[in-house]
């Protein structure tokens, strides 16, 4: 997730900021009315003190009060429908991006961005895309600042000339310091998200694989790599949170230096009788207000260098260029016919291969990444280098993913499992064949509610043959015109393997089946078993033959 140079949201702030104008615009206005309302609450009480004082009119007084009253109710009103229209539009922005994101993320087409663990989208998804949308809500607030600012010197011009000019030309210098202190806040909270979302990647694949880390005895490894992220991420947090304060204090500094000079202008002009009293107190209530707006400066100003930050995170997601670009042809009536034509691309070098339509087809690799290769080329994952895979003699690159993947099904040796039941795994309809064929009714014979028994996420409450056995009726319960299983039985023990090998001949007779395993009981039920080395296939024939007439083939399936 590292990255250099200027930071760049590709627009993503500022569309996020104008998808909700409407909203933005209108709480604005009803901050703007508060703001306005909270600067005339000084010149109004001075104006009281001042009838008290300089005539026994007790209705002039009187009708004062009420404007004070009617100022406080119309403040108080602004601000609470403002902050209702205000959190609409940031939950709407929230919204928005979440859903920009899920859709970009689920896209057929893939990612070629290899560097965003799943932990890191989902930091993406959730703290970046709040931080993002949370401009929304500043901006009003901003913007009221800014008329608060112009209404409480225009106030103090009508009080005191010297003083509403000492506002109107001071305020301008201490925004402009104010977005300089900034900047190196800026950047600290960059760097801080980018640690942040990496140690939430690290952390979720961890635990995603702590039975593989276990059965490798790779906890102490496992255990210091999170540890060395984790502590990058909060070093990070740490410079950052150093970072704010000084920046706050900085700001409150600023803040008090000016404030305390028009204090003190103001009271001299008083002590020389050029304002009353009930200026006085105008000018000084005044000045103390506008502490609110010039703090807010800060605030906005923060907000939207952490929204910027993650606008930047959230547009690399977006941007990310597809792995595989859509096609427009379409497959009909699948006969299940798959070539490999010349295939070349990561391990593969030139692969020629040819599976007849209801073929049940073993290859075996010697190199594991072959088979993930195979995978990917035949699910458009990506696409290769060079070559093609066709089926029915139709290029798959000229055929939209989506498309492929109904007529191609790729079930991976690690496929993952959902949150709910046994049977909502597997699928709709009758599964019972299915969960025969793959001997899921041996799991659910130990489970306490059988094919309804709760699965959570990710099948983390089933063992690793468990969750193979589910995955594996899955696909075979959706009946694909060609099915491609990697590694299906590895953590599933040889009696069990055996007793799903021949059930899946059976099963799948008549429909083509590509089998990438080193599993002697699969191969051993296959038509016909082609031998993979070097990115090439050296050896085809049946399993038996090979095994007896190929040495370095017998090694890599005796193993």
């Amino acid at each position: 997730m590292g990255r250099s140079g200027p930071l760049d949201d590709g627009g993503v702030l500022r569309r996020s900021v104008l998808a909700h104008r409407g909203r933005i615009i209108a709480t604005s206005a009803l901050f703007i009315g508060h703001q306005s309302g909270e600067a005339l609450v000084p010149l109004l009480i001075g104006m009281v003190l001042d009838r008290a004082v300089t005539t026994s009119d007790p209705g002039a007084l009187a009708f004062w009060l009420a404007v004070l009253a009617a100022d406080f109710l119309m403040l108080s009103l602004c601000y609470r429908f403002g902050t209702r229209v205000g959190l609409l539009a940031g939950v709407r922005a929230d919204r928005a991006l979440r859903l920009a994101l899920a859709g970009r993320v689920l896209d057929s087409r893939g990612s070629q961005d290899p560097d965003i663990l799943p932990g890191a989208l989902v930091s993406i998804a959730t703290a970046d895309a709040r931080r993002t949308a949370m401009v929304n809500f500043m901006v009003p607030h901003g913007i009221a600042a800014v008329v608060g600012v112009a209404v409480a010197s225009t106030a103090l011009l009508v009080v005191s000339i010297p003083l509403g000019l000492l506002i109107l030309l001071g305020t301008p210098p201490v925004m402009l310091l104010v977005r300089a202190l900034s900047r190196p806040l800026e950047h600290r909270a960059e760097a801080q998200q980018e640690r942040a979302a990496l140690a939430a990647g690290v952390g979720t694949d961890l635990v995603r694989g702590v039975r593989v880390i276990k059965g490798l005895r790779a906890e102490r490894a496992g255990v210091t790599r999170y540890r060395t992220v984790s502590r990058a991420s909060l070093d990070a947090t740490l410079h950052t949170s150093q970072a704010e304060s000084g920046y706050a204090a900085a700001v409150i500094a600023v803040n008090g230096l000016f404030l305390a000079t028009v204090a003190l202008i103001g009271g001299g002009l008083a002590a020389a009788g050029d304002i009353t009293v009930g200026q006085l107190v105008a000018a000084v209530g005044l000045a103390q207000f506008l502490l609110g707006p010039l703090g807010t400066f800060g605030d906005v100003t923060a907000a939207v260098a952490a929204g910027r930050a993650s606008a930047a995170r959230i547009h690399r997601v977006l941007a990310a260029p597809a792995a595989v670009e859509g096609g427009t042809r379409a497959l009909r009536q699948v006969t299940g016919r798959v070539e490999f034509a010349r295939l070349t691309g990561g391990p593969l070098r030139g692969l020629d291969l040819t599976v007849e339509p209801g073929e049940l087809l073993g290859i075996l690799t010697v190199d594991p990444s072959e088979a993930t290769a195979l995978c990917g080329f035949l699910g458009r994952e990506r696409d290769p280098d060079a070559g093609q895979v066709l089926v029915d003699g139709t290029p798959l690159t000229e055929v939209a993913p989506e498309d492929v993947r109904s007529a191609i099904l790729v079930s991976p040796h690690d496929a993952d499992l959902f949150e709910g039941t046994v049977a909502d795994n597997i699928g709709a309809g009758d599964i019972e064949a299915a969960v025969r064929t793959a001997q899921v009714d041996q799991v659910i014979a130990a489970l306490p509610d059988g094919l309804d028994t709760a699965v959570t996420e990710r099948g983390r409450s089933l063992s690793g043959g468990q969750r193979q056995r589910v995955a594996l009726a899955r696909a075979l319960h959706a009946d694909p015109p060609v099915l491609v299983l990697h590694d299906p039985t590895t953590a599933v023990d040889a009696a069990t393997e055996a007793a799903i090998a021949a059930g899946l001949r059976a099963r799948r007779h008549g429909r083509t089946t590509i089998m990438l395993c080193s599993s002697p009981a699969l191969l051993a039920v296959a038509d016909r078993v082609v031998f993979v080395r070097g990115g090439v296939i050296v050896e085809a024939g049946p399993h038996a033959d090979l095994l007896r007439a190929n040495a370095a083939y017998r090694e890599v399936v005796l193993a």
